[in-house]
């Protein structure tokens, strides 16, 4: 179906004449939750003057102010209409959203890996490639950019795909905002943005505060975030951003729930969850700034600089037993990060053989030092508490990357996307806890990568594009995947190999006069020395690379307005991501050698084979209404795929009404989640050691709130 439109597309546009821009020409885009926007250029692919509908790569924007009726408690919420992503809440703020794009990432058991995060250009992803998402404020934001395909390798490390999630600018007459809600299960949110500025300044300050008693039993959570985003316009083509982010979070954690337990009462929470309070949290400041100098009219110069600190104290359920071990590193896990790093970029923007060319070279220096310190979870009889020290090291990671690309539109119809990255990834431990039964497990290991990307994409019209494109990309093993030698011994597991991926990918976007909107694309990544777990024992997993894999698909997006006030978005994603091959885990207790075979075809946990999003939206006058459904296909939750998480669609009900004053708007919201109360698993925890794979997803929920947009006078210039 996808070839018969690219072919149908080349040749109803094959006799059109020349476009010498064509991003100029294109039309305008209907608004929509998440859509490819013409004249918008995603900042992620690094082109400036080359909008995202002449960018060889399947790209989305989501505008977050499109959906006034949004809850805004997690990002999840904006992300459900992107073809080939899957952000999945997990009702369980101690383990932050899942989201995997084409199935890179769907294997992480909390957080995110092997998709490269930012907020405000500043990294939200480590080095060693796992990041997350709760610092971001949705209060606060004002898009989210997805890249998926080939060219998110040009952002090194672990980029599966890129997300990069933005605040909006002040400007001078800005509204400031303040908005309340209540929901279900206790849930409130209060948030308040002080948003302005003058012509040449802005603000946004954004805060939020979020309280759940949770929709599973030992769920309850809190989330405190702060953001302030600075700009100064400082004429001749200059410009200062600042950003700096808190977030403070104490959250209960449930656990997952096997199969039997999830059927009989999914709002249940394991005796163990309670018997060792499981839970974590999560402290976190960081700064940053991004500075950008014209030189004359063709040349830019970006520099951009960031630090900041996490600290994580986790409760883990680890009984006393396997504690005994002389290797083991305890029941709590506490994790002091800092980091920081700085990017230096040039552009120039101009012409090669009398044809439109842009280049960029850059260089990037990312650093992250991590105290890891174990601790046993008991004191005598007492559980969930703090014990004696088991683990005390001092882990560097540090990343030195080198980029080029460069764009070249070398004839009317066709144009050139090319670039490079260079990866150097070191990995270095300093063991503090040595005693007689527990070695120095000091060590270090470096990874170096070169990663390729090109494609050509073609004009046929000024409103169809079709392009193809390829490239390697890598991802380097997480500090966590290093902690724990498959064998069971001391030390780190540094024998462990990034894998490395070949992608490829043929798409089409197409603009039609009456507004609307179709991309498509086939894609296949094949992965060597693919990472996956190996065992899993007393708590602890151990990796090792496990040969070939293969992730490969289809997906399409289509926007179209329907009438005077209605709009739909449909997006549709096929995957099949397998091993290719065939490789040994370790199954019984105690395993140190492989017992049992992963067979070749096998698929990859985390991956839902299909995928389908719709929305209907209606706006009138001051009313506003949608209709949102969502399906999803089954889910291996383990490599040797002995047991699945059912598929399930749900349906959603959102509306909100505004009313003017002379001193702001006044907006009253409701939202109906899962309105036929479906029973469904929200998100899997992959290889889980216990069997609890199953994190239930929420029963029929209800949101309403009000949001006060207080006007005021423009400010004065200055």
């Amino acid at each position: 179906m996808l070839m018969t439109c690219l072919a149908c597309a080349i040749a109803q546009a094959g006799a059109t004449a020349p476009i010498e821009r064509p991003a100029d020409a294109a039309p305008t885009t209907p608004a929509s939750t998440a859509r490819t926007l013409d004249r918008v250029t995603v900042q992620g692919t690094r082109l400036r003057g080359v909008g995202a509908f002449d960018t060889p790569a399947s790209t989305a924007t989501v505008d977050l102010a499109a959906d006034p009726a949004r809850v805004g408690a997690d990002v999840s919420d904006a992300l459900g209409g992107v073809p080939g992503l899957l952000a999945r809440d997990r009702h369980n703020l101690a383990q932050d959203t899942q989201l995997s794009i084409r199935g890179f990432g769907s294997r992480a058991t909390f957080g995110v890996r092997g998709v490269r995060l930012y907020v405000d250009g500043i990294p939200a992803s480590m080095p060693d490639g796992q990041g997350q998402l709760s610092h971001f404020s949705l209060t606060g934001g004002d898009r989210i950019d997805v890249i998926r395909g080939p060219f998110s390798a040009l952002h090194g490390n672990s980029s599966g795909g890129v997300v990069e999630m933005w605040s909006a600018d002040g400007r001078a007459g800005d509204p400031w905002r303040v908005r309340a809600s209540t929901g279900s299960h206790d849930s409130q949110l209060l948030a308040t943005q002080l948003l302005g500025g003058t012509q040449r300044t802005g603000y946004n300050l954004a805060l939020s505060r979020y309280d759940t008693d949770g929709w599973r039993d030992h769920s309850a959570a809190r989330r405190d975030i702060a953001n302030l985003k600075f700009h100064a316009d400082l004429g001749a083509r200059r410009r200062l951003d600042l950003v700096a982010n808190w977030i403070d979070v104490d959250a209960q954690d449930p656990l997952g729930l096997t199969a039997d337990q999830a059927r009989t009462d999914p709002r249940q929470a394991v005796a163990v969850a309670h018997q060792y309070d499981t839970r974590k949290t999560i402290r976190q400041q960081q700064i940053g700034a991004v500075y950008e100098h014209g030189l004359g009219d063709a040349q830019t110069v970006q520099l951009r600089a960031y630090g900041g600190g996490r600290d994580v104290v986790q409760f883990l359920p680890i009984p006393p037993a396997p504690q005994a071990g002389p290797l083991h590193a305890g029941g709590v896990i506490d994790l002091d990060n800092r980091y920081d790093g700085v990017d230096a970029r040039w552009t120039w923007e101009g012409a090669l053989a009398a044809r439109p060319f842009e280049i960029t070279l850059g260089t990037n220096l990312d650093r992250q030092r991590q105290t890891r310190r174990g601790w046993e979870n008991f004191v005598g009889e007492r559980l969930g508490v703090r014990g004696a020290l088991r683990r005390d090291e001092r882990n560097t990671l540090e990343n030195a990357d080198g980029y080029a690309q460069a764009w070249w539109q070398f004839a009317p119809r066709w144009s050139l996307l090319a670039g490079v990255r260079h990866s150097e990834v070191t990995f270095e431990s300093d063991d503090f806890y040595v005693t007689g039964a527990n070695p120095d497990d000091s060590g270090r290991v470096r990874y170096r990568q070169t990663a390729p990307v090109a494609g050509l994409t073609f004009a046929p019209d000024e409103a169809v594009r079709v392009y193809a494109s390829m490239g390697r990309g890598f991802e380097t093993p997480t500090f966590n995947e290093l902690s724990y030698r498959t064998d069971g011994g001391a030390g780190l597991a540094f024998d462990l190999q990034p894998a490395t991926s070949d992608n490829l990918e043929i798409g089409l976007k197409w603009r039609g006069a009456a507004g609307w909107s179709l991309e498509a694309a086939l894609f296949r990544a094949d992965t060597d020395d693919e990472l996956a777990v190996a065992r899993n024992v007393g708590g602890r997993s151990s990796f090792r690379n496990v040969g070939q894999a293969r992730r490969q698909g289809a997906e399409a997006a289509f926007a179209t307005p329907l009438g005077e006030g209605w709009d739909l978005q449909l997006a549709w994603t096929w995957l099949d991501a397998t091993f290719r091959s065939e490789y040994g885990i370790c199954q019984a207790a105690g395993c140190t050698v492989p017992d049992t075979v992963v067979p070749a075809g096998t698929r990859i946990p985390g991956v839902a084979e299909q995928q389908l999003h719709a929305r209907l939206r209606w706006r009138h006058a001051d009313w506003s209404a949608s209709l949102e459904g969502e399906a999803l296909g089954d889910v291996a939750v383990n490599d040797l795929d002995s047991e699945r998480a059912a598929g399930h669609a749900l349906l959603h009900l959102a509306g909100s009404r505004d009313w003017r004053t002379r001193h702001g708007r006044l907006r009253a919201f409701a939202r109906v989640d899962n309105v036929f109360d479906t029973r469904h698993i929200g998100s899997v925890i992959v290889n889980e050691g216990n069997g609890r794979f199953y994190e239930p997803g929420a029963e029929r929920r209800y949101t309403v709130g009000l949001q006060w947009d207080w006007s005021r006078a423009p400010a004065p210039a200055g």
